[in-house]
């Protein structure tokens, strides 16, 4: 089952990844297409509206809120969700899927905020957590649960709550022993 679940999300992040940058109608029909092509005849129509609400989408309709309110509006109390909403903010409001610890950092400056003691670090452990996942060329992408973890957010017990079906739960290596 572990080993289902981390290509599940593997999965859904790459299709996620792939079809963000299209418009809706787009991405239904490509959906719709897929769907065909895989011979899925069970999918729910989707109605697109103004407001997105019935995609599910629960974080804030204003995509000209600054770093800063998003920040606050989000209230990361650790490094790691500090990191995990600047890759979100840059993911759906600066439409930049993929970024550099760098980007995080800079965006974490226009947002006012205080700087990380070491941001590589805080990328690796948001990465170890499942939170962001490796894209191309070394840099990094919000994963499907930090996307999750995120538009929780402020409610921690949600957010956790969120991820908690996600996580890839790892085999244990076993060893043998060989009797001489």
């Amino acid at each position: 089952m572990g080993e289902n679940n981390k290509t599940d999300l593997e999965a859904l992040t790459t299709i996620v990844a792939a079809l963000k940058s299209f418009d809706f109608e787009t991405q239904k029909r490509t959906l719709q297409a897929v769907a065909t092509f895989l011979g899925i005849n069970e999918i729910k129509e989707v109605q697109h509206s103004n407001n997105n609400s019935s995609r599910g989408v629960s974080f804030s309709e204003n995509r000209d809120m600054s770093a800063k309110d998003f920040l606050r509006e989000k209230s990361p109390k650790t490094d790691i969700e500090r990191i995990v909403c600047l890759a979100y903010y840059l993911t759906h409001y600066k439409d930049t899927p993929h970024f550099k610890t760098l980007d995080l950092s800079n965006l974490n400056t226009e947002a006012a905020q205080s700087k990380f003691s070491n941001a590589a670090f805080s990328v690796v452990n948001a990465t170890n957590a499942g939170l962001l996942v490796p894209a191309v060329k070394g840099s990094k992408q919000l994963s499907a649960a930090g996307e999750l973890f995120v538009q929780a957010l402020p409610d921690r017990e949600a957010a956790r709550a969120s991820i908690e079906n996600m996580r890839i739960k790892r085999k244990s290596k076993k060893k043998t022993s060989k009797t001489a």
